[in-house]
């Protein structure tokens, strides 16, 4: 099995009052570094997608993919399916969770034997976390061409992969300021272990 990584960067950051959340510091490192460090070793290859001038990731050293038509995380899941040639699928999480698990990709791998799977904890599933086989990419455009964009939408009846959540949430999302200052707090104990 070949599985590729997609880091989903388009985001508008509108609760972080319109930042660009690949670029915002946690720890002293762009959270892009972050999400990039978990998820780099679980794949073959990875790339980032994001929409704008590609040269402010330049940093990471991975492709940019922009959307074709942003639609929102799908364009972008697309974007990298359509890339991923070679692989039997690709993986993608967001770039404001930090804390991924180690293991994401072989539990999303076991729990859809190689079909969609999406991450869940805490009683929360979170599909841009999630599996999508390359065989996907016609039903998906399809999908987006009627008009659809809700990830869920797409996501129905797909197999989910189980996380603990004792403590932090490994899927926690950084989507406000307070948000960001709990996962330096995280990061800080962390270390401290």
């Amino acid at each position: 099995m070949r599985i590729f990584g997609v880091i989903l960067a388009g985001g508008s950051g509108r609760r972080m009052g319109g930042a660009d959340k690949a670029l915002l510091p946690l720890g002293g490192q762009p959270l892009l570094a972050h999400v990039q460090a978990r998820l780099e070793p679980q794949v073959e290859r990875l790339a980032v997608s994001a929409n704008g001038d590609p040269a402010r990731l330049a940093f990471s050293g991975l492709p940019v993919l922009p959307d074709a038509q942003p639609q929102g995380p799908l364009s972008g899941i697309l974007a990298a399916l359509d890339w991923a040639e070679g692989a039997d699928a690709v993986v993608s999480v967001s770039v404001d969770t930090p804390f991924l698990p180690g293991d994401l990709v072989p539990q999303l791998w076991l729990a859809g034997d190689g079909g969609l799977a999406v991450a869940q904890s805490a009683g929360r599933l979170h599909p841009t976390c999630a599996l999508w086989p390359r065989a996907l990419r016609a039903p998906l455009r399809a999908y987006l061409a009627a008009g659809h964009a809700k990830v869920m939408g797409f996501c129905t009846g797909a197999a989910v992969a189980t996380f603990p959540a004792d403590g932090l949430d490994p899927f926690l999302n950084l989507n406000t300021p307070e948000d960001l200052a709990l996962a330096e707090v995280a990061l800080a104990e962390a270390a401290l272990r």
